[in-house]
């Protein structure tokens, strides 16, 4: 019961987003716009995973859409001029993605540098690195298989959906029904009082960065299979997607709020809007500042959430004492 409180509210923004889309263009509720939506959820969703376990600890991660364009190149290098099968490259990528993670969540717990601060460098450091490779220009025509990783379906489904069910299935169970996600948790909500209760606060804030580096890895993973290369310019803006996702989703800025599942409700908020600019030929640099707005928008509702619950307290308070007073007047 507690769930389904949880996600009335995101999932009725989503599907008011949808019905405004729908009404504003013709082609939303085609099939193969409906599938590409699909296959442009999943790195988005999956990505956001990583950014929402973060933010429930009271940090942030500027870094995902960087590390994506590293892990992409670093992909492409071990596949097309190592050889190596997918398989093998695919767990080298995974295994980058959590030093990656280690990296940042390090300095960040151990190191007591804001996590913004470390992930702002890291945002710059990963993507300075990605053009390292191949003199900083993309790698292209990886290899035939791996179009069956991204558009390949079972039972008539996308794989991508697939890969985000289960992605999310791992994460609310984690977060829920294990310790380390009660402490992630509790860390978020007060470090102190954690530390105080035997939470290793610093090894909590340490494995969700390294959470955060893997679901960027599963995105770089996808992000090439559709793409079928490895570019130095891929996620860019990602990080903003996946942070705005959590946001929307209701997960708190200041930590120890929100619902993992909420957040894959954002990240379709998320790519639902975008799809709509898109269809109705919305320039790129307008649609920044709309999803800009966006983020600002959810942010400000979570930190004006006390005051807009007494205001609306206060006027269906009033309606509620209105008949009531007609009614001693007139007796």
């Amino acid at each position: 019961m507690n769930l389904f409180k949880d996600i009335v509210g995101p999932l009725a923004a989503m599907v008011m987003v949808a019905l405004v889309v729908a009404l504003t263009t013709n082609n939303f509720l085609d099939a193969g716009n409906l599938s590409n939506l699909t296959l442009q959820v999943s790195i988005v969703a999956i990505v956001a995973i990583g950014s929402t376990v973060v933010i429930f600890t009271g940090g942030i991660d500027l870094s995902p859409g960087s590390a994506i364009a590293l892990l992409t190149m670093v992909f492409a290098e071990v596949v097309r001029n190592w050889g190596l099968p997918i398989p093998v490259a695919i767990v080298v990528v995974l295994l980058l993605s959590l030093v990656l993670g280690l990296v940042t969540g390090g300095l960040t717990a151990y190191g007591r540098i804001p996590s913004f601060i470390t992930t702002l460098a890291a945002l710059s450091a990963f993507r300075g690195v990605a053009f390292m490779f191949n003199n900083g220009s993309p790698v292209f025509q990886l290899s035939p298989d791996l179009e069956g990783l991204f558009y390949g379906r079972v039972f008539g489904l996308p794989l991508p959906l697939l890969y985000v069910v289960a992605t999310y299935a791992v994460a609310f169970y984690g977060l829920r029904y294990t310790a380390i996600g009660r402490a992630i948790y509790a860390v978020g909500g007060n470090p102190s009082a954690a530390r105080l209760s035997g939470i290793d606060v610093r090894g909590v804030q340490l494995v969700a960065f390294l959470v955060a580096g893997l679901a960027a890895g599963l995105g770089a993973v996808l992000m090439s299979a559709r793409l079928n290369s490895g570019s130095p310019n891929y996620g860019v803006g990602l990080e903003l997607s996946a942070i705005a996702a959590a946001v929307i989703g209701g997960a708190s800025l200041s930590g120890g709020r929100g619902n993992i599942v909420n957040t894959a409700i954002g990240a379709m908020t998320i790519v639902i809007v975008q799809n709509g600019l898109n269809l109705n030929a919305v320039p790129t640099s307008f649609q920044n500042v709309i999803t800009g707005a966006i983020i600002v928008l959810a942010v400000g509702i979570d930190m004006w959430r006390l005051e807009i619950a007494h205001v609306l307290s206060a006027i269906f308070a009033g309606r509620r004492r209105g008949p009531a007073l007609v009614s001693k007047k007139e007796a």
